[in-house]
């Protein structure tokens, strides 16, 4: 028994062989740890250890780096979209954000001598920033009634402290307001069994007709980068311009006949906005051209149309073309001017004088041609100095806006036959139907925002949205909201006919010799009867036919008020 234990004692166990491994580990990795010790001292060694900065330097060295330092390397960069910019909350208890522009990086701190003037200057400023606050409110524009843009828009967000109209419709809503906007149909006014919901009302804004409807381009904006390399056939051209011509004329039709307000025709190079007599204080149908160049000026005067040019004169450029200081109607006093485009600045006769006076100081014939084309080229070269600017925009009123559109439709320039879009026609954009048309519906969006601790319903629009579409819903939101306010993004392109309409009002508004200051009023109320069954709400109607002050304005943030009315800007 005692040979049995003695060889069961040589045995190991298993649990032992486990734990002698794990030992002979440790044993290696504490040798490993201590010669690397050693290998890490070696250089501290080699100082000199009475030389104290030197022992200093080294422990700085040798300095472990902080895990949770930041890095200014690696800084975050401000991110700057260029193409497109969130629109910023605005609230109608705070009407109007100013926004601040970039701060310039913080400078080192010197301390200086106590400079009492400078203190008590530093203890006036938050009261600055307030006074300037109070101005900066006193200076908007405040008004009873909401101001026209007529500038297409790409973008609406509306903010609200209650629930806005809802986005999620039901299929009596839905249906409501797609049948209210086709019929042209007020439900307010009507005797009809329609849904009258806000929702159904907001709904029936959204949608417009546009011609040609092609879903794989954008035809607005039309320098869109997803119409690049898009090719359109022979065949296909030739029936797009077929559908285009008659679609074309038939809406003109329906604006001479005061059953359309109003349409847009978008072209690559140049945007075209008809209004029907009595819109913008015009006592017949007239149409904005934006921008123009030198060579459709001088098409138009060898085709024998009248035009002027209202942004003209704020440049005063030496263009030859009319402007609108000659008369405020279609018929012009200048017929010599529009013979020979470029019109010489000054008479024949002077011209004949200059050349006979440089004739008798012996130059010669040579010189004296060199000496025209000179003067001819800087002619040329003051007349494009406006062009592709909203300086350039063109007014054609009264008989004239007719050889227009028949200058449009046998134009070559209006369908482009190379580029972007190449061979496709014109888009046609108007808010009641016309033929061939396509409707189209603008696809809102609702969510909650927070702003200084306060909740705010929000509804976001992007597309394309008609000069209409604000004082709709404005007159929407103002007969059920207390307080609502909104912020948009316009078309860069369009911008120009706002400011033509408002210097084509100001200048109707100048009392005449004649006495005929006291019309403008008149023609609001005829113009308004006259439109009345052109398919937009009576209180739309009133506000594209209103004249006087703040009739028209760029619209970029609105803010309303029950009681106090509307702050814009």
């Amino acid at each position: 028994m005692s040979g049995e234990a003695s060889l069961a004692s040589k045995w190991t166990r298993p649990d032992d062989f486990i734990k002698l491994q794990r030992l002979k580990q440790k044993k290696k990795q504490l040798a490993a740890r201590v010669s690397n010790n050693n290998n890490c001292k070696r250089p501290t060694l080699q100082l000199d250890e009475t030389d104290k900065s030197k022992l200093l330097e080294a422990k700085l060295a040798q300095k472990r780096k902080n895990p949770f330092a930041k890095s200014t390397a690696d800084a975050k960069k401000q991110r700057v979209d260029s193409q497109v910019q969130d629109l910023p909350v605005v609230t109608a208890s705070s009407c109007f954000v100013r926004e601040t522009p970039n701060r310039p990086p913080a400078a080192k701190l010197v301390l200086q001598k106590f400079d009492a003037q400078a203190f008590a200057k530093l203890l006036q400023q938050p009261y600055a920033e307030e006074e300037d606050d109070a101005t900066l409110a006193a200076q908007q524009k405040h008004t009873a009634h909401l101001p026209v843009d007529w500038c297409l828009k790409t973008r609406a967000r509306f903010f609200c402290p209650t629930e806005l109209p809802a986005v999620q419709l039901k299929t009596s809503q839905l249906a409501s307001g797609l049948t209210s906007f086709v019929r042209c149909i007020d439900t307010q006014q009507s005797e009809s069994t329609l849904d009258i919901s806000d929702a159904t009302r907001f709904n029936q804004c959204t949608y417009y007709w546009q011609h040609p409807h092609l879903p794989w381009l954008t035809l607005f904006p039309r320098n869109s980068k997803e119409n690049i390399g898009v090719t359109v056939g022979e065949r296909e051209r030739k029936a797009l311009a077929e559908e285009w011509d008659y679609s074309f004329r038939g809406l003109f039709q329906l604006l001479r006949a005061r059953q359309c307000p109003y349409f847009y025709l978008c072209a690559n190079s140049f945007t075209v906005l008809f209004r029907a007599a009595g819109i913008g204080g015009r006592a017949e149908s007239h149409a904005l051209v934006t921008p123009s160049t030198r060579g459709m000026r001088v098409a138009l005067r060898q085709e024998g149309i009248e035009f002027t040019m209202p942004l003209k004169s704020e440049a005063g450029g030496g263009d030859g073309s009319f402007t609108e200081e000659s008369t405020s109607s279609s018929t012009m006093d200048a017929p010599d001017e529009t013979s020979v485009p470029p019109p010489p600045p000054t008479g024949e006769d002077d011209e004949d004088d200059d050349e006979a006076w440089l004739e008798s100081l012996g130059v010669d014939e040579r010189e004296l041609r060199r000496i025209q084309a000179s003067h001819a080229r800087k002619q040329q070269a003051a007349e494009m100095r406006e062009d592709f600017s909203d300086n350039s925009l063109l007014l054609i009123d009264g008989v004239e806006c007719q050889g227009f559109f028949s200058y449009l439709l046998n134009a070559k320039s209006a369908i482009s036959n190379v580029g972007r879009l190449a061979g496709v026609p014109p888009t046609l954009l108007s808010p009641v139907a016309f033929p061939k048309a396509t409707m189209q519906h603008l696809v809102p969006r609702s969510k909650k925002v927070r702003l200084d601790g306060v909740d705010y319903f929000s509804t976001d629009i992007k597309g394309l949205i008609l000069p209409t579409f604000l004082p709709s819903v404005a007159e929407l939101l103002s007969e059920t909201r207390q307080m609502f306010s909104s912020t948009l993004a316009s078309s860069t392109n369009t911008l120009a006919f706002s400011k033509a309409s408002q210097k084509v009002l100001e200048t109707a508004e100048v009392p005449q010799p004649d006495g005929t200051e006291g019309t403008a009023a008149a023609d609001q109320v005829f113009g308004e009867q006259n439109l009345s069954e052109c398919g937009l709400l009576p209180a739309v109607v009133g506000s594209i036919c209103r004249t006087g002050q703040h009739a028209v304005g760029l619209l970029e943030r609105v803010c309303y008020q029950r009681g106090e009315g509307y702050a814009w800007s």
